[in-house]
């Protein structure tokens, strides 16, 4: 494997826990808040 595709390889290893994490979170923190929002009084 040449120096290049080493590099390619070290990047997109260590950028993909934070994007799991950071992707995670947001798709939880987005589905929590639309559960809350079925449940909110709508009359007003």
């Amino acid at each position: 494997m040449s120096t290049l595709e080493s590099v390619i390889w070290h990047v997109l290893g260590y950028s993909a826990m934070p994007v799991i994490i950071l992707g995670g979170f947001a798709g939880v923190a987005a589905i929590s808040l639309w559960l809350l929002s079925l449940g909110k009084d709508k009359e007003v």
